[in-house]
């Protein structure tokens, strides 16, 4: 015997084995579904008897296993049904001469066969025959279970007068001798009469009834067989057939004690358990020996406790059974399938490491030169079994060697789809899986080392399939989870393997699904640049909304009761999630800012990045970078436009590196900052954009607080001068300007102002309101110097207070040397102060300037020629349709008398959509 059978199980030994083989032209799809109907019938409960009958079948059986019948019964062939398709009776005639010759071929040891005729219709259909059905069609033929049951049934009468006349015992006849067919050669010229000879004749054939017994559903019977089996072949040494006794005693043990069998198929001993009746199942208990009365053996006395091995037993038999076997080189596949059994039991009772040796035993079994199918077969059922016995890495390595094996050089057409499957059953063992989330989620597993080179088969193997885009997302998964394993060649290997790969098949984030229904997710490069921190940017304080408040009206309360609350809430879903204190604008460009940094040995360059948002309309722009090798923290922007009003959250960026598009979620990244990635979107508002008529100021004001934007210009007038100044309002946004509010304050520290220093008039500037975009405003300011300048004796006090130097020139010279001013430090009175905190909603800057002409000492009149210069400031805001602005100020210098300080504001209302 020369073929294994890798799917052998200790109750195979009670079994009947049937072969079921197509006659001439069968269509595959046709054959297996009637092969499938018939397989079914597995278990049949004999008429009249307690005792079940199981089969085993086969489609394809070698001829050469069938001459060990004798050693083993369960090996031999005795049922043949065919499969065939005829359509007339002159095919007829030919198809059932081929039905002979196919039962001539296993001729010697069948009981009984069938023929099963599709398509056949006529007279010769009609004829009642017994080893014949005629059958229309594949669909009409609801009767194949019922001749199975028939069939098995005569089966089994041919089996029980087998049994009952090997049983008998012959007083005076002689008992052959039982052969493997290696054994005949060395039996020639054996003294016959001998008692050594008689004692194996007999101890041989006990132990075929043994077998027999077995198979006709009589366990007890069988056990007592065994035992008398063994006590005489191991008196005359005959190890072979020792050994065979042994395993048949082991098996009929494993059958009692695991009567749900060992197969690992669950139910797979009693897929018709529920049809059973209640005498089959108790057909183990003593009493329950024979139920027709004939051969009633010792069975009953000796007892079970004393024929039935205990579980720990049978592992020592098998032992036995095995070092048995080993000593003869032709019963290799024998010894073979002891030892899967043996394991398969072992595993039953969670024995792992004794299955181990066992496995380890059948590993090194040497059989005759196999065919790459068979060992693909062998190594697949190794894996298997070392699977089952918890050895999920040594699985692994045997099913990657038949893996390797279905692409041996010695294939003339390897089988690359064969071989990429059984790879990828080998993940698991390894402790790697195809889900990239399952690496971000702690340490690493596994050896790094084997898992590479598993990927590296994995991408081999897809493209000798010619699938670029498995090649792609093998490659993607092999670089983002193996990135910190790869040395700085593998990585520019790799990367570069990866580019010429996408350069065919872009990498995309669809999930590839397999023809086995296996789904392959995507791969996001989350480390190619990796991110360290994301933070969402305020708008550009002159695009920044505010709070709308009339600037002539008072100022309302807006303040909120206290609640204090214990639970503080840590949890970094919470926080990303958490609303910011800013708000950003539809319409206008927005910013995120990314800490990013490339951990690769060289120049890493990023296509397409952008950001990827949830919760309203958002409009991408995407960015290119170029990040060098190995850089530290690299501050990159992304910005979009929000084109919708409501809450937006920032859930990841996207980007494309080395041709794999990749989309990348921030709950996805582990150890990422943020301050918060939900922000309000507000509607459009106003852009007005103001220049004036003065040039720049040389002189700045002191710096903004950041929530409003200023300009400074200047003016340098003689008292009682006076001048325009036209402010130009540029609409440049997409919103129309329907209302204007213009307000100014003088703040006077020293000398009065007669009338008003600063004046206009609204009405002609009003008129050209609504202000649609893209057009121009214009708004006149008059401003006019009046002060009194009368002399005081402290004046010059005062100025010396002030910080001013002044020379002993005469007042009514013409000439005039204008000092350094200084910063003025002093605050303001309380009663100024008090003013300027009306307008505390607008930010204001506040400076104290003066600039003094040299004079001579004397006393100034009115109309003196000196001139002191001040300043102004000025503010213009513009409102937004409801309760937010945009703010803008500037300041101008214009000539007053000491430290005279005016602030002036504008603010314009888009007041379409208010409501009040």
């Amino acid at each position: 015997m020369s073929v294994p059978d890798y799917m052998q199980c200790a109750e195979d030994h009670q079994t009947l084995l049937v072969v079921v083989q197509p006659i001439g032209i069968v269509p595959e799809e046709s054959f297996f579904r009637i092969y499938k109907r018939i397989s079914a019938v597995s278990q049949v409960n004999v008429r009249n008897s307690q005792r079940v009958l199981y089969i085993r079948y086969r489609h394809h059986y070698p001829p050469e296993n069938n001459e060990w019948g004798d050693f083993q019964t369960h090996r031999k062939v005795v049922g043949l049904i065919t499969i065939t398709e005829c359509s007339s009776a002159k095919e007829w005639s030919q198809t059932f001469e081929k039905f002979h010759l196919q039962k001539e071929m296993y001729g010697s040891t069948l009981y009984d066969s069938r023929l099963f005729v599709f398509g056949l219709q006529g007279e010769i259909a009609e004829q009642p025959r017994t080893d014949v059905a005629f059958y229309p069609s594949y669909n009409e033929c609801e009767t194949v279970e019922k001749r199975i049951e028939d069939f098995i049934e005569s089966l089994f009468i041919v089996l029980e007068s087998k049994r009952l006349d090997r049983a008998t015992d012959k007083s005076g006849d002689k008992i052959p001798l039982l052969c493997v067919p290696f054994e005949k050669k060395d039996f020639v010229g054996l003294d016959t009469d001998s008692r050594h000879y008689k004692k194996r004749c007999q101890g041989r054939m006990r132990k075929h009834v043994g077998d027999l017994c077995l198979q006709a559903g009589m366990l007890q019977d069988s056990l007592v067989h065994y035992h008398m089996a063994v006590e005489l072949l191991r008196s005359v040494n005959d190890f072979l057939w020792l050994g065979a006794a042994l395993e048949g005693l082991c098996s009929a043990s494993v059958i009692y004690h695991y009567p749900g069998g060992t197969g690992g198929k669950i139910g797979s001993r009693r897929a018709q358990g529920g049809s059973l009746s209640a005498e089959a199942g108790n057909r183990h208990r003593p009493g329950a020996l024979t139920s027709n009365g004939i051969n009633a053996d010792t069975s009953a006395e000796i007892g079970r406790a004393k024929n039935c091995l205990s579980p720990e037993d049978i592992i020592e038999k098998y032992k036995e059974a095995i070092s048995y076997y080993g000593k003869y080189k032709n019963a290799g596949v024998i010894e073979l399938e002891a030892c899967v059994k043996a394991v398969r039991v072992l595993a039953m009772q969670k024995r792992s490491m004794e299955a181990s040796e066992f496995l380890q035993n059948a590993v090194y079994i040497n059989l005759r030169q196999l065919s790459e199918e068979e060992k693909i077969q062998r190594y697949s059922i190794l894996s298997e079994l070392y699977e089952r016995i918890g050895f999920h890495r040594k699985s692994a390595f045997f099913k990657r060697i038949a893996a390797m094996q279905c692409a041996a050089p010695s294939i003339p057409e390897p089988g690359w789809r064969a071989c990429y499957k059984l790879l990828l059953e080998t993940l698991p063992g390894y402790s790697l899986s195809l889900d990239p989330q399952d690496f971000s989620k702690g340490t690493h597993r596994g050896w790094a080392a084997v898992q590479m080179r598993l990927l590296h088969e994995l991408v081999y193997a897809s493209r000798r399939m010619g699938n670029p885009a498995l090649c792609v997302r093998h490659l993607s998964f092999l670089l983002q989870t193996m990135l910190d394993f790869l040395s700085d060649q593998e990585k520019k290997d790799v990367t570069q393997s990866l580019e010429s790969y996408t350069a065919k098949c872009p990498g995309t984030m669809e999930v590839i699904t397999l023809p086995d229904g296996l789904k392959l997710p995507p791969v996001p490069f989350t480390k190619l640049p990796i991110v360290k921190s994301v933070k969402l940017l305020n708008l550009p304080t002159s695009l920044r909304p505010h709070k709308m408040k009339s600037l002539l009206g008072q100022n309302v309360s807006t303040k909120s009761p206290f609640i204090y609350s214990p639970i503080i809430a840590h949890s970094r879903g919470e926080e990303r999630n958490k609303k910011i204190d800013f708000q950003w604008v539809q319409g206008d460009v927005c910013e995120v800012q990314l800490m990013v940094y490339n951990p690769m040995p060289f120049e890493l360059r990023v296509e397409n990045m952008g950001l990827l948002t949830t919760g309203v309309e958002f409009e991408s722009l995407p960015a290119a970078l170029s990040l060098p090798a190995e850089s530290g923290l690299y501050p990159v922007t992304l910005v979009g436009v929000p084109q919708t009003t409501g809450q937006i959250t920032v859930n990841g960026y996207h980007t494309s590196v080395f041709g794999v598009f990749s989309d990348c979620l921030l709950d996805n990244l582990p150890g990422v900052k943020t301050n918060g990635c939900t922000v309000e979107v507000i509607p459009a508002l106003p852009r007005l954009q103001i220049s004036t008529s003065l040039p720049r100021s040389a002189h700045t004001l002191q710096p903004s607080s950041g929530d409003e934007i200023s300009t400074n210009v200047s003016v340098q007038l003689y008292n009682g001068e006076t001048q325009q100044l036209i402010i130009k309002l540029e609409n440049i946004g997409t919103e129309p300007l329907e209302k204007l509010e213009v307000t100014a304050k003088t703040v006077n520290t020293k000398e009065k102002l007669y009338g008003d220093f600063l004046t206009w008039n609204l009405e002609d500037t009003l008129c050209q309101f609504p202000l649609k975009p893209g057009k121009i405003a214009t708004f006149i300011v008059n401003i006019k110097v009046k002060l009194d300048f009368s002399c005081q004796e402290n004046l010059l006090q005062d100025l010396s207070d002030d910080g001013i130097s002044v020379s002993g020139l005469p007042l009514s010279s013409p000439f005039r040397q204008v000092v350094k001013p200084r910063v003025e430090t002093k605050p303001l009175n309380p009663q100024e102060s008090s003013k300027v905190g009306d307008f505390s909603h607008v930010k204001s800057q506040q400076t104290k300037k003066v600039k003094k002409d040299q004079a001579k000492s004397g006393n100034c009149r009115v109309g003196c020629p000196c001139s002191v210069l001040g300043e102004l400031s000025a503010h213009l805001t513009v409102l937004s349709p409801a309760i937010y602005s945009v703010g803008k100020c500037f300041s101008v210098n214009s000539s007053l008398s000491c430290s005279e300080l005016f602030f002036f504001f504008f603010s314009s209302v888009h007041t379409s959509n208010k409501t009040e």
